[in-house]
């Protein structure tokens, strides 16, 4: 028998010798495959979702706190402007009154000596009616003291006022009054608005106790 050459030598299974097989590659001899770094999910990049986080954060706190400046910025111009308007309508109200006061003042020097004239016209009529030039003379005057702001006051029967009226005397007391009367006007008084050039001078009476 001729033994067969190795070029003839047929190929020999043998069972011990583990052939790979389709299932072994399945289960782990398949080639490593790496995934692309765009691909990878957020949590394969913690450090740059942290860092972006972190930007935000910083941003969105600089906002509320340039907010809040603002604010109180704000705040404090409107309590500055309503400080200012405040002071300028007490500047105007003294203005005012500066100028009220100064105009009563200066009819005061003016009228204070025609008040004399006025009661040489009461003492005239007095003893009768006026007539003729004198007549019209004196109710001219009264017109013109009139304009500039002198009024006359006291009346008999006015209540006894201290602010407005001087008592020359007491003329007892009087069954028709409840309160201290002014009995008899010696002299007229005269004020400018309210303030008293010459206070009446009077007469008063006392209601009975």
């Amino acid at each position: 028998m001729t033994a067969p050459g190795d070029g003839d030598r047929e190929e020999v299974n043998d069972p011990s010798v583990e052939q790979p097989t389709e299932s072994h590659i399945a289960e782990g001899d398949a080639p490593e495959v790496h995934e692309p770094e765009a691909d990878r999910p957020e949590a394969d990049q913690p450090e740059a979702a942290q860092a972006e986080g972190s930007a935000e954060g910083e941003a969105g706190t600089a906002a509320s706190d340039e907010l809040v400046v603002t604010q109180m910025e704000l705040a404090e111009r409107t309590a500055d402007l309503q400080r200012l308007q405040a002071e300028f309508l007490n500047y105007k109200r003294r203005v005012e009154r500066d100028r009220e006061l100064l105009a009563q003042n200066a009819a005061y020097k003016v009228l204070t000596p025609v008040i004399e004239v006025l009661d040489t016209i009461d003492r005239a009529q007095e003893h009768g009616p006026l007539e003729g030039g004198f007549k019209a003379v004196a109710d001219q005057l009264e017109r013109v003291v009139g304009a500039q702001g002198l009024t006359r006051f006291g009346e008999p029967g006015d209540p006894f006022d201290p602010n407005l009226h001087e008592a020359l005397s007491h003329l007892g007391t009087d069954a028709d009054v409840t309160v201290q009367t002014v009995k008899v006007v010696a002299k007229a008084g005269y004020r400018i608005g309210d303030r008293v050039v010459r206070a009446a001078q009077v007469l008063v009476v006392d209601p009975e106790d």
